[in-house]
């Protein structure tokens, strides 16, 4: 049923899904390791043949290919049943079957409890250590339950994948603050303590970047959720948060009604895909404020309600105003010991900047998402003028630009950038004119163009589709995202104004 639905979604006279419809590839894998296949160590899974044929169309690929993001809703219910902490415990439990002296149970006693008798052709226990059988390859669902079981007895912290680190400092190992950095911090402070505040000058220095100190100030102003006038901010915060708060008291009980529950469990469900090797988006507390945020906005935009994809532009917003008050890692932050006042400032605040910038773009998710189509259709002939080569290629494998460079509108790269790069990346569309809907679509065309080399050398519809789908940016951090900036800028200098510029 998933592949026909893919499927219809592409042909030509099929309507765009609008409010509350599946978006395709708009939902992370999902978390629980007891839904993922396993092979023999000697065996390459198979999927449907589709090694002893090419795929020569997006129909043939869609059909071909078993989509491991399409779960149905009983696998939704064990996803949510699922313990959190899944595929960062693994890792924590893989380190400690390698041997890692750190990553030890300090009790082996307790571990030894919590374990069920051991079953033959499982593991072999050596020395109180965990080593491979000989037929370790052919683990069972038993096995694998084993082994969560045992991971949760491991008292070390989790180890958190680089592509998960919400860090803002490059991924090369930059010193936390150079002189410049703190003249520029120091910079930026002096222009929030004016009286009042010239967003002007605010947007020029925020284009290249926002320190984290004054992020999430920052964001507030330039989002138009805080005016300028400093005198005036406490009393608008205190007044917008009680209407928030205000729309809870007064909307949020109908969510099991006939006419919202729809809407609501589409919410419930797409919230657990929200970066889920992240900790702290799979904590209760924070997905109950997310159910919040969304359902309360979708009720309130009944032109377009609720679309798969909305749930990640929460993210960005809720991390810089949660980093006001950790200054810990925030991947681990346990974010229910903060006081109940501060939780309710950071939602009610996540809301109001996530609206704003939803207005701006509002278009991307009505009925048909008219916002989106346009957008990848100027991509298309923004492409065909900068690079007539790559044009070419995906013509060639016929591979249209929407297959691809839908999510990347729908989701603002969220999906294809890390946490980190997406919050560096927002600096600079707060700081742009229309950074959300005008900007991005210059910064997506760079995008495109970072990766000619690899594009050009794949030479089937299915290799570049897989490419353009998984681009490997799970290093990226500061410098990668402001070359990519660098880049969008200089191609909206010589093609915004331009409209026949190298145009063919």
């Amino acid at each position: 049923m998933a592949t026909d639905n893919r499927i219809n979604f592409w042909r030509r006279n099929a309507k765009v899904p609008g409010s509350v419809q599946p978006v395709y590839g708009a939902q992370h894998p999902p978390l629980d390791p007891c839904l993922r296949r396993t092979f023999p160590k000697d065996s390459k899974p198979k999927y449907n043949n589709i090694g002893s044929k090419k795929a020569c169309s997006f129909h043939e690929f869609a059909s071909s290919t078993d989509d491991a993001w399409d779960i149905d809703d009983e696998e939704d219910e064990e996803l949510r049943r699922t313990p959190p902490s899944g595929p960062v415990s693994i890792q924590a439990s893989l380190l400690h079957q390698a041997g890692d002296p750190e990553r030890r149970p300090t009790h082996p006693r307790t571990e030894a409890q919590s374990l069920p008798p051991p079953q033959e052709d499982a593991a072999e226990h050596v020395n109180g250590r965990v080593g491979k059988s000989s037929s370790d390859a052919d683990l069972s669902t038993s096995s694998v339950r084993s082994s969560l079981q045992k991971q949760q007895s491991l008292p070390v912290r989790p180890i958190i994948p680089l592509v998960a680190r919400i860090s803002d400092q490059n991924a090369s190992g930059a010193p936390p603050m150079t002189v410049r950095e703190k003249t520029r911090l120091d910079k930026f402070k002096q222009l929030l303590a004016s009286p009042n505040t010239d967003l002007e000058e605010l947007r020029k220095h925020s284009w290249s970047g926002i320190p984290r100190e004054v992020r999430p100030i920052t964001w507030r102003l330039l989002s138009g959720y805080l005016p300028a006038n400093r005198e005036r901010r406490e009393l608008v915060l205190q007044r917008k948060r009680e209407e928030y708060f205000g729309f809870i008291e007064q909307y949020y009980h109908s969510r099991t009604d006939e006419n919202y529950k729809d809407t609501y469990r589409q919410i419930h469900i797409d919230i657990p895909r929200t970066n889920p090797l992240i900790p702290l988006f799979q904590q209760p507390a924070v997905q109950e404020v997310f159910e919040r945020i969304l359902f309360i906005w979708a009720i309130r935009h009944p032109a377009s309600g609720y679309v798969q994809g909305i749930n990640d532009l929460v993210t960005p917003f809720f991390v810089a105003f949660l980093s006001e008050f950790v200054t810990e890692d925030v991947e681990n932050f346990e974010v229910a010991a903060l006081p109940q006042e501060t939780q309710r400032n950071i939602e009610a605040d996540s809301f109001w900047c996530m609206s704003k910038l939803l207005d701006g773009i509002q278009d991307n998710y009505t009925f048909a998402q008219p916002g989106i189509q346009n957008k990848v259709k100027a991509l298309e002939e923004l492409v065909s003028r900068i690079d007539a080569d790559i044009h070419s290629h995906f013509k060639k494998y016929e591979v249209e630009y929407l297959q691809f460079a839908f999510r990347w509108m729908n989701n603002l790269l969220m999906r294809e950038l890390p946490l980190r790069c997406t919050i560096r990346l927002w600096d600079t569309y707060q700081a742009e004119t229309d950074g959300f809907s005008h900007f991005h679509l210059y910064v997506c065309a760079a995008f495109l163009m970072e990766w000619r080399k690899e594009i050009l050398s794949m030479l089937d519809f299915q290799s570049l589709l897989m490419l353009l789908q998984n681009l490997p940016t799970i290093h990226w951090g500061n410098e990668e995202v402001g070359l990519l900036l660098a880049e969008a800028y200089r191609l909206k200098y010589m093609f915004a104004d331009a409209p026949s510029h190298y145009k063919r």
